[in-house]
Formats: C-alpha cells, structure tokens, sequence
C-alpha cells in the first residue's frame, strides 16, 4: 500500500466552560475527513510553539485551518486593534511559528480561511481588520445561508497554481470571514478575487506549495473544492 502523506492540522482551542470544565482544543471533523478523502493521514497539532520544529519533523504537510478568530494586527505592524477583533494569542503564536517553520524548510502549507490570513501575514501582508468598515461591499462574507452552501462566486487568476488545480476560471465558495488579506509582499500572487474585488486567495510561487483560499473547501461545496485538498496532499507525496 502506498504510503499516506501525513498532514498536521492546527487546532481550535477554547478557554474553560461549555463543552469541558477544563480548557479545551477543537477542530471540525470534515478538516480530517476531507485529508483523508484526498488520501492524506490527518494529525492534530496542539499549541507547543517551541515544539514546532519537532512537529515538522513528523508531518509532510501543514493545514493551517480557520475559526472563529483574527490574526494579531500587531504581527504586520499595525498597533491599533479594531473592536470587533478577537485574539486567541496562544494558537495564533502556535501557528505563526509552525508556518515560518513550514515554508523555511519549503514544506507544503495549505492555509484555509483564518488560516489563508495567517499565511499571508507570515509571508508580509497586511490585513483588513474589518471588511464592513474597510471595504464596504453589498456581498456578504459572512453569508447568512448555511456553509454547506455557496454564498459568493471568485474569479480566478489565470496562470495562477489556483488555475492549474481547479481548472476553472470562476467558482462558487462558502465565505464565513470579516477579515481578509489587503496588501501582499513581494513574494505572494493573488490568485482569486470576489466580485466587489476583494482578494479570497494567495500563493507563494517561490515556494513548492504555499496556497491561501478565504473559503472552506473541506465543505465540498463545489467540484473543484475536492481539487484543492488532492493537490495539496499530492504535492506532500
């Protein structure tokens, strides 16, 4: 049997309260299902920072996953923090360590919704802190419909890795963010955009695989979603 590319997925993690008396870590069961169906063996990865380089020792891959949750502004210079942003500090320190430990040792990372805004920042850019003030935009990204469901539509860069995988030049996504990526650096590519312009997808050329979608495509909600999680797996191989 051929050997499964080992994947680590960064955890959700929530204070004492709800569903444990004790602090807990979390993660949707459709981010392992979804590794798995693109022949992946998925692994979580609690928050140790200074086990980083030992994670990345064990794993061929980096699933930097989304939640309910921003990137520290101070992480691209930005001082002032807008009141509807909310920091989870130990996960986010986690994250940035292990995703600066994934792309120096060119390890592929896939970076889905909070996690594409995490890769951006980690490879220079900045943020919008919040799109209703920023970016006033008659689209809703937080979709009011289920997220098994489409909420927008992105059009897609030509020439871009995004491209080659979905092999579509428009697709349908699930958007549940009130953040996104405002400024890249020198070394990322846009590679999606929504209809009111803003960016729902970043790549790093410079690197084997480093890709950034502002959707969820361990939901399925499309075919070219499945094509997302089989490439980056593939290219962990």
């Amino acid at each position: 049997m051929t050997r499964r590319p080992v994947i680590g997925l960064t955890l959700d993690a929530e204070p004492a309260g709800g569903w444990s008396k004790l602090p807990w870590y979390a993660l949707r069961q459709n981010y392992f299902s979804a590794v798995i169906a693109a022949g992946g063996l998925p692994v979580a990865l609690p928050h140790a920072p200074e086990l980083a380089a030992d994670y990345l020792g064990m794993v061929d891959g980096l699933l930097v996953t989304g939640g309910a949750f921003d990137v520290d502004p101070a992480l691209w210079g930005n001082e002032a923090v807008h009141p509807k942003v909310t920091l989870k500090p130990g996960r986010t320190d986690f994250e940035i360590a292990i995703t600066r430990g994934a792309l120096e040792r060119d390890r592929p990372v896939l970076g889905i919704c909070g996690g594409q805004q995490l890769l951006a920042v980690a490879l220079g850019a900045t943020l919008i802190q919040h799109i209703p003030d920023e970016h006033p935009s008659g689209i809703a990204h937080e979709q009011p419909n289920p997220r098994t469901e489409p909420g927008h539509d992105v059009e897609i860069a030509p020439g871009t890795l995004l491209a080659r995988i979905t092999g579509v030049a428009r697709m349908s996504v699930n958007s549940a963010h009130h953040q996104a990526v405002k400024s890249v650096g020198g070394g990322l590519v846009v590679n999606a955009v929504a209809p009111d312009g803003l960016i729902e997808g970043i790549e790093a050329p410079g690197h084997r695989f480093a890709l950034g979608v502002q959707w969820h495509p361990e939901y399925s909600v499309g075919a070219a979603d499945p094509k997302i999680l089989r490439a980056f797996v593939e290219a962990c191989a």
